[in-house]
């Protein structure tokens, strides 16, 4: 018997095999192709069983030895076609169904990468990862095995329902009351078996993330000497669990044993009364062993396309939630404006250039041409994650080309947030940023993200070499560029100190680097894409000293030229910044350099000296 999955059923069934059939569509002639080779597969196996009758009457009983050889040699060939195309379509299913499941795969990691940032921050990373995993691992399971199995078993016990009433009408409802009785049983055990799974898959994940927690926590667990209870916790849950599987599996188990059992009664009493209408003369030999070996086979089509039928539901529900991830409005992106490089000049007609002295413009469509500057404004801007939670509140502020603007204040005053509207992470609600006196919402993404080169406080290495990540902004940087980024961000040494050095792989988020040495790698990122504007939220968060001081004297060489944005809650980070804007409650209390706040004694002195602390 399959295994029960734990899965709940499709909301919509309809919609969801809708969308499966469209994927399966675009290799509609594999699949018919299938579906010919299960009806030629079930055909021959029904087929073969009605011929025991003319074989038996005709030639066994008789004596017809030359007639018997034929009549074999011709269900040994109707056999070996039903083998030979049981074992096609099976290889006709797995490939069908891995170009299926790769075209759904490839599909959902497009749209994924068209999502907004608001969708993974309403969805935590395990429920989006299990739709490539559980849910399309479920829909392969299906098509590999259950679709074709449906079919050939539906086929099958329609076949063999009718063979049966085509040999004898009044022996068939013996047939027929049994597999009634096997129906409803079928569907009795698989309601309360259902109910104890779902009960284990709850369990089961209840003790996976406590386990995974009590994993994770060991240092906090061992400092407070929390073992003993988190014991009594842990056997509570898998007691539970315990519980719940022993009676899931109880129900389950007995399904086979139950069916089989029935399928005897059947048998014994079909053979009984077949005898006697034999020996009646109401019935011939040939039809009673006929039916008898029909007998015999009616119970496992019908266990076998039930258990099938809970798959592809199964599947279907994760289909569904595939489905409904694929639906999910994109990240709008109505821009028009791009990002060109240009070999120098002023601004101009299409024929003429512009570069604004960073050798980078933006072009309109009618081909005018803006230098790139980094002249950024916010006006009257309101925005807010939540619906009618505002965390910029009618917030203005300017940064002058080629300075670089820090932003400071306490936790949740808005400083991250600043950073994630100018690159169009979440649209505004109102007001507008202009980025060198165009609105941003007619720039197009792409090209506004590619001049922003930006260094986040959750640093993220992907699995590849150290090179590798250094060059992840820029892939066609050199080697040279990379070691030159990594010098200026105080990377090198520490690279070079590793045994591949660059070549160094690293896997896991870079867990076998510390927090300050993955920092580092994410700074040198960033120098590496040579953007001409460059965003750091709290880069120096997790180096100690020193390592700052060497980084700040690497930036000054990296930030020539360019507009920078500083957030850092270590106030001698920003003390250079040419100005530094306080932020409280999504608005702009004060601006100005170092000296000239420190001068105004108000909140950023207040910061500054430790009379108000940013958290």
């Amino acid at each position: 018997m399959a295994r029960y999955t734990g899965y709940k059923r499709p909301k919509d069934t309809r919609r969801a095999l809708r969308e499966l059939l469209r994927y399966m569509g675009c290799h509609r002639w594999l699949m018919l192709l299938v579906a010919v080779l299960v009806c030629i597969s079930t055909g021959a196996n029904v087929t073969g069983t009605y011929l025991l009758k003319p074989v038996i009457n005709d030639y066994i009983l008789p004596g017809d030895v030359r007639g018997l050889i034929l009549a074999l040699l011709f269900m040994g060939g109707m056999y070996l076609c039903g083998a030979l195309s049981t074992f096609w379509y099976n290889r006709l299913m797995v490939k069908t169904s891995q170009k299926v499941v790769g075209d759904i795969r490839r599909d959902l990691f497009a749209h994924v990468q068209t999502l907004p940032l608001k969708y993974f921050d309403a969805n935590t990373h395990g429920e989006l990862m299990s739709r490539f995993t559980n849910d399309v691992d479920t829909i392969q399971e299906a098509l590999n095995n259950s679709f074709t199995m449906v079919i050939q078993s539906a086929l099958t016990l329609t076949g063999t329902v009718v063979m049966l009433i085509v040999l004898n009408v009044r022996m068939a409802l013996i047939v027929i009351v049994f597999l009634l009785i096997m129906f409803w049983f079928i569907k009795w055990n698989g309601k309360r078996s259902k109910e104890y799974f779902d009960r284990q898959q709850a369990c089961l994940a209840d003790i996976n993330g406590f386990t995974e927690e009590m994993v994770a926590g060991q240092k906090v667990e061992k400092i407070f000497n929390h073992e003993e209870e988190d014991m009594k916790v842990f056997r509570e849950k898998n007691g539970k669990l315990r519980t719940a599987s022993t009676k899931a599996l109880a129900y389950s188990s007995m399904m086979i044993p139950c069916i089989v059992s029935l399928s005897y009664g059947c048998y014994a009493v079909s053979a009984c009364a077949g005898a006697l209408l034999a020996i009646a003369g109401m019935m011939d030999l040939g039809s009673l062993a006929a039916y008898l070996v029909y007998v015999r086979q009616s119970a496992m089509p019908l266990n076998q396309f039930t258990q099938q039928v809970n798959f592809i539901l199964s599947a279907l529900a994760g289909a569904e939630r595939i489905f409904e991830m694929m639906h999910e409005e994109p990240e709008p992106d109505e821009g028009t404006v791009t990002l060109v490089r240009t070999p120098g000049g002023t601004a101009g007609q299409e024929s003429g250039t512009a570069d604004g002295g960073s050798g980078w413009a933006w072009k309109e469509e009618d081909g005018t041409l803006t230098p790139l500057k980094g002249d950024v404004r916010f006006e009257n801007v309101v925005f807010g994650y939540v619906p009618g939670q505002n965390v910029l509140d009618g917030i203005s502020l300017y940064a002058k080309p080629g300075q670089k603007i820090a932003f400071v204040g306490s936790t949740g005053a808005g400083k991250t947030t600043i950073i994630n509207l100018i690159n169009r992470f979440y649209e505004i609600r109102s007001g507008r940023i202009l980025y060198d006196g165009i609105d941003i919402r007619r720039i197009r993404k792409d090209d506004l993200r590619r001049s922003l080169g930006m260094v986040i406080q959750d640093t993220h290495l992907f699995t590849g070499t150290i090179a590798d990540n250094i060059r992840y902004g820029r892939p066609e940087a050199t080697d040279e560029e990379v070691v030159a980024a990594a010098k200026l961000a105080s990377a090198d040494s520490f690279i070079r100190r590793l045994p591949d050095g660059y070549e160094t792989m690293l896997y896991s988020d870079g867990s076998n680097l510390s927090q300050g040495q993955r920092q580092l790698l994410a700074i040198a990122r960033a120098a590496a894409a040579q953007a001409p504007v460059l965003i750091l939220d709290e880069a120096t968060s997790s180096v100690d000293t020193r390592t700052e001081r060497l980084i700040e004297k690497g930036m000054d060489a990296l930030m020539e030229g360019r507009m920078v944005f500083v957030i850092a809650h270590r106030l001698s980070t920003v003390r250079n910044s040419k100005a530094i804007l306080v932020l409280e409650h999504g608005t702009v209390i004060e601006r100005g350099s170092h000296e000239e706040l420190l001068d105004q004694r108000g909140r950023y002195y207040q910061l500054y000296t430790g009379m108000y602390e940013l958290e």
